[in-house]
């Protein structure tokens, strides 16, 4: 079986802000088919040290199977990594010099149809990185209420017709189960009127794949973790593909950049919070035009990055 074709966004870029030097420990919190983790691993050397965190079973064992020659250097977590702060406790560790969060689906996610992620070809609506667990696209869609169902659409999508949306899946599922992506896509299709180039599906998919996999949450508890864990000059490094993701990073980053998180009206701090990150990317870095045209999936990518202090 060949392996499949994946290409990393902003690779060049991320391992340059990483500030990586020999013998090093850094974390590769979406492991992926491993694209960042090798390139981490020539920087770092012989004696470095890589943890990688990878909840999907299909892409751990083919990661694996690409980074063979440095398995010495390399631990393998197969967990969601909002689990970082107690495995980097497991491995007797209290901080680590660099952190890399790619937000993005892997090749594998998109194109392989009974992943459920996509619809663009037909496959069950299953949308799980982790295939542990049990909550799937298809029993949220076929089985929660109507007002559920839009506060998922509306919050995770910025779907703004996502009651109108809600009520037409509620309506076809009384005649017969949703249970493809196809399907799905079509009911969407015939709900909302659009002349955008961009499928009316695009925003429910989204939503329902940030709800199913907890992405946000997820996101919010690891950026504490991992900024916590970094040594005194370490970097950590976020790409995210969609507002809701860049909003959280942005506004995480900038928390930890403050030296009192006290309320206005107290006339003296009391917090005795102490300033954790310099900011090192004003705006968010972004694809240039050559690898959008060569990897279109990277064009809403945005990379922001910060150092431990």
């Amino acid at each position: 079986m060949s392996e499949p074709i994946h290409t990393s966004v902003l690779l060049k870029e991320s391992i340059d802000h990483l500030n990586l030097r020999a013998g090093q420990t850094v974390v590769d919190c979406t492991l992926g088919l491993g694209g960042h983790s090798l390139e981490i691993l020539k920087k770092i050397g012989s004696k470095g040290h890589l943890i990688v965190f990878e909840q999907d079973e299909e892409n751990l064992k083919t990661a694996k199977e690409r980074l063979k020659k440095f398995e010495k250097q390399i631990t393998y977590i197969d967990e969601n990594f909002e689990n970082l702060k107690s495995q980097i406790s497991n491995l007797k560790l209290d901080s680590v010099d660099a952190v890399l969060m790619d937000l993005g689906l892997s090749s594998p996610h998109v194109d392989n149809a009974e992943r459920g992620f996509s619809f663009k070809n037909d496959g069950p609506l299953d949308m799980r990185f982790d295939k542990r667990q049990t909550l799937t696209a298809e029993k949220v869609v076929n089985s929660y209420k109507e007002n559920d169902l839009a506060d998922i659409i509306f919050k995770y999508g910025e779907e703004r017709k996502s009651r109108i949306i809600a009520r037409k899946i509620i309506e076809e599922r009384k005649i017969k189960p949703i249970k493809t992506t196809a399907q799905l896509a079509e009911i969407i299709k015939k709900t909302i009127r659009t002349k955008s180039k961009t499928h009316p599906a695009t925003c429910v998919f989204q939503a329902l794949r940030i709800y199913i996999n907890r992405e946000l949450e997820v996101l919010e508890k690891t950026l504490d973790d991992a900024i916590n864990l970094l040594k005194p000059k370490g970097r950590i490094v976020v790409i995210s593909y969609h507002s809701l993701e860049d909003r959280i990073v942005k506004q995480k980053f900038k928390y930890y950049t403050k030296d009192c998180i006290c309320p206005k009206e107290l006339p003296l701090c009391q917090c005795n919070f102490q300033k954790k990150l310099y900011i090192l990317t004003k705006r968010p870095i972004i694809p240039n035009s050559i690898e959008v045209a060569k990897n279109p999936r990277a064009r809403s990518a945005k990379m922001r990055v910060a150092e431990a202090i």
